[in-house]
């Protein structure tokens, strides 16, 4: 599986290169007052992909938050009230 997965990355990387290799024409990026970025093409459209993904991380951050917070006083409800006690281990996952 490992030799599989491999491959999987190394073809995504080299495809990856290769539109790389071909887009390396300069755009210019224009922004609010008059402030423009010549850049080649590529590091425009791979810095999108990042920005992109950056906030696609940060919106799963609150989500994220709120159920490990959830999942701390699930585990404080569920040990036992007495130090005496024993506590039940929890069941094993099904395979």
């Amino acid at each position: 599986m490992r030799i599989v997965t491999w491959t999987i990355r190394l073809f995504v990387f080299v495809l990856l290169a290769a539109f790389a290799a071909k887009n390396t024409d300069p755009v210019t990026l224009r922004f609010y007052f008059d402030l423009a970025l010549q850049t080649p093409l590529i590091l425009a459209l791979f810095g999108a992909f990042a920005l992109g993904a950056f906030f696609g991380v940060l919106s799963l951050l609150r989500t994220l938050l709120r159920q490990r917070r959830e999942i701390g006083a699930l585990r404080r409800k569920a040990s036992p009230v007495e130090p005496g006690t024993p506590a039940v281990p929890p069941m094993p996952p099904p395979i």
